[in-house]
């Protein structure tokens, strides 16, 4: 039987099976060696910008099918694949790091995808009150935290073992539960939790 997060996640391979790379949206130029000291005006990418409009716009379509899905019947998430299934149609094709957050409820029943960080993954960068803003605004019982590596390697980093350690602990303080962190690659993905790593105390 057809789930509801096989639809969402076929719809999104569907818009967007074969797009090429996006880069990050305010990477600069490649100037030729002699003029890299130039200050040059970027030139509007209107096919950047274009698939920007449509990953943004499909984003907001799938969270307004989740608000409107009844709760008995939204997407439910019981493995790391099941998260990497929804999310890997938006991030394994990217030139940067993206974070997003996927927030549930008690049954761990997605209640909405959120898109918080764009550009490389650090502990620095990682901001706790951002990462459960919403979730304390959707009264969310439960977040995943998702990722990609553009490499299409998943192999977790020294930084990405701290910022889930950093996001553990205080979804412990927050009553909130830090359930895995998947890493999004070219047609694999790896969980944290399942591997051990950032959801133990630290020595």
């Amino acid at each position: 039987m057809t789930t509801q997060l096989d639809f969402l996640s076929a719809f999104a391979q569907q818009v967007i099976p074969t797009m090429p790379a996006i880069p990050a949206p305010n990477a600069p130029a490649n100037l030729p060696f002699k003029d890299a000291t130039q200050k040059q005006k970027p030139k509007p990418n209107r096919d950047l910008e274009k698939k920007l409009a449509e990953l943004r716009r499909i984003h907001d379509e799938i969270n307004e099918t989740i608000y409107q899905t009844p709760k008995d019947q939204r997407i439910q998430i019981n493995s790391p694949d099941d998260a990497a299934a929804l999310l890997t149609p938006f991030l394994q094709n990217l030139d940067h790091e993206e974070l997003w957050i996927i927030l549930l409820d008690t049954r761990t029943r997605v209640l909405k995808l959120v898109k918080l960080y764009s550009g490389s993954l650090n502990s620095a960068a990682v901001r706790i009150g951002e990462v459960f803003k919403d979730a304390i605004t959707e009264s969310a019982s439960a977040i995943i935290l998702a990722h990609n590596h553009p490499s299409g390697d998943p192999s977790p980093s020294p930084d990405d073992v701290a910022v889930t350690r950093q996001v553990a602990q205080a979804g412990k303080l927050l009553d909130i539960d830090v359930l895995d962190h998947v890493i999004i690659g070219h047609n694999q993905h790896t969980s944290l939790k399942i591997r051990g790593l950032g959801f133990d105390a630290p020595n």
